[in-house]
């Protein structure tokens, strides 16, 4: 996300390098770079003004000291604006009432239904709610069907009623659903509107009124840019809501929305959906996000996102087998599973400091493991159990089954007992610690 705002910025900070000091003149050509790339990022011309006079006042009034450049200087200040441009800080969702209502308003297409379930199965999962989904768009005539298969995939109930055409009885009723079966939080999905639709406007501010919700978000496409943020205005001017999420964020390269929303119509971003998977949500974080555009990483989130998948108990179970050797095939894949969870490999490596700028010109595949699953589907449960079992015949049946070749299976097999040797000498410390004075000194400073 954001590739072309963040080469844009690095252009910009080019100006600076190599000058030993920051100057109004190096500062103002600077300035002009980053409110040019603002712009062309689709941020509202007004806030890239304002940010940009800010970063220049503050860059003006610092001294640089011997131990940084005026490019990294430039960078912090950088990093702080965006922060607070962005929000600030993490704005929570209001969840203590019970049951807590929560209104979803938005755009045709902006993927409300899917934010809905997505936004379900964290509150399920993350915060240990107990949610009722509520179908309130009687208009789409899939709408309901979609929610129903989502919350069957994320095992949250939802409410419906084929035969009525009234959203505010159908709120209604759903709320005294969830209260009569012990359901601590209601989701109301409702049906896409335009800004200029003053009957459907009309609709959701009684749905609004009929209901209290305790928070209304409104949901917006990313890569609309800044008809994101003129549709986002007009909504809040109607309906006041509570925040806003940013879909398809994966996908935009710019950055418009997601730097000009705060600014513009005064409400936080809580959620940024990040990929088609219900675990592709994350709570909006504009520090993270900040560090994220200047190129300089995420490990927070990463770190985050490997903790929600990752079972503390499976992997108590698993240091037992690494330390006795017994690291097999279904550890190996168990692992590839839990990581494809994770979300977009690209997005995630983006995360790691430094990695991003190197890989936004190379497509990663996200089926890259499927010919390793394959593989290992292929196995015997007896050779996933004792991979040393596995000899040349057995390899050959293996790589017919998989439709891959018996290369493929060797350099797979091979990659393993090297993994599997490396995990046994770093689970015994004392073994790590022999095994690191026996590598070779690095010649650093000579």
């Amino acid at each position: 996300m954001f590739e072309n705002l963040q080469d844009k910025l690095d252009r910009a900070f080019k100006v600076l390098k190599g000058q030993g000091n920051i100057t109004e003149i190096n500062v103002a050509e600077t300035m002009k770079e980053i409110r040019k790339a603002l712009l062309d990022a689709d941020v509202n011309y007004k806030t890239a003004k304002a940010f940009t006079d800010e970063v220049k006042e503050k860059a003006l009034g610092q001294n640089v000291l011997t131990s940084i450049s005026p490019g990294q200087l430039l960078t912090k200040i950088m990093n702080d604006e965006l922060t607070e441009l962005m929000g600030g800080s993490v704005d929570e969702l209001s969840i203590s009432a019970n049951p807590t209502i929560i209104l979803i308003a938005g755009l045709n297409g902006a993927g409300k239904t899917t934010f809905s379930g997505k936004l379900a199965n964290f509150l399920k999962t993350q915060k240990n709610k107990k949610p009722l989904l509520v179908a309130g768009d009687v208009y789409r005539p899939a709408a309901i069907d979609q929610l129903q298969v989502l919350g069957g995939q994320i095992g949250v109930p939802v409410f419906a009623d084929l035969q009525s055409k009234d959203p505010v009885g159908i709120a209604l009723a759903g709320i005294a659903e969830a209260k009569k079966n012990g359901n601590n939080l209601v989701i109301i999905d409702t049906a896409g509107r335009l800004a200029i639709d003053e009957q459907m406007m009309n609709e959701i501010a009684e749905v609004k009124s009929a209901t209290n919700p305790h928070e209304i978000l409104f949901v917006v496409d990313a890569m609309t840019g800044q008809d994101a943020v003129n549709t986002a205005k007009a909504f809040n001017d109607r309906l006041d809501f509570t925040g806003v999420v940013l879909t398809k964020l994966d996908g935009d390269t710019r950055g418009g929305a997601a730097l000009s929303i705060k600014s513009v119509v005064k409400k936080p971003i809580k959620f940024i959906g990040t990929g088609e998977k219900m675990e592709a949500l994350d709570v909006f974080y504009p520090d993270r996000m900040a560090s994220r555009i200047l190129g300089m990483g995420d490990v927070v989130s990463l770190v985050e996102r490997a903790q929600q998948q990752f079972d503390e108990k499976e992997a108590a179970e698993l240091q037992k087998k690494i330390r006795k050797n017994k690291f097999d095939f279904n550890d190996f894949i168990s692992q590839i599973q839990q990581i494809k969870k994770m979300g977009n490999m690209k997005d995630l490596m983006g995360m790691i400091p430094g990695v991003g700028k190197a890989i936004k010109d190379i497509e990663i595949d996200d089926n890259a493991f499927t010919p390793i699953e394959s593989i290992i589907r292929s196995m015997t449960p007896y050779e996933r159990e004792n991979p040393d079992s596995i000899n040349q015949s057995r390899r050959t049946r293996i790589a017919n089954g998989s439709g891959t070749n018996i290369t493929e299976v060797n350099k797979l097999i091979k990659q393993f007992e090297d993994m599997r040797k490396v995990m046994k000498q770093f689970s015994n410390p004392a073994a790590a610690a022999k095994m690191m004075r026996g590598m070779p000194k690095m010649p650093f400073g000579k």
